[in-house]
């Protein structure tokens, strides 16, 4: 098939590859972070949510072929998330040096001019 697309793409598309179809179950926060890993190891995927319980559920559907890529993918992906939740936030730096600033003493100037003849 020379016109495969790959990436993400509708299930109908991907189940007409016939090579097989598996799932994995993802967050629906990391759902933007874990393309661009699959885009780094050229996985075919289709994402769908599944409403049939609360929260809803995402299945990412795969080629059966991909499994191993997708373990790399998933293993790099699930790294990062640690490293994010590792790493202090940007917000909370920049509320505590707010604070720091405002209990510094305010500079108080003198202005003096002198004028001589």
């Amino acid at each position: 098939d020379k016109h495969a697309s790959q990436g993400k793409q509708s299930m109908k598309r991907l189940v007409r590859q016939n090579r097989g179809v598996t799932n994995v179950e993802i967050q629906k926060t990391g759902i933007k972070d874990f393309d661009r890993y699959a885009k780094r190891y050229h996985i075919d995927y289709s994402i769908q949510k599944d409403l049939s319980c609360k929260p809803p559920r995402y299945l990412i559907y795969f080629k059966a072929q991909d499994t191993d890529a997708l373990n790399a993918a998933f293993k790099e992906y699930s790294a990062s998330v640690l490293d994010k939740t590792k790493r202090p936030s940007v917000l909370a730096k920049l509320h505590d040096l707010a604070q720091s600033v405002a209990n510094l003493p305010d500079k108080v100037r003198h202005k003096q001019e002198e004028r001589g003849l």
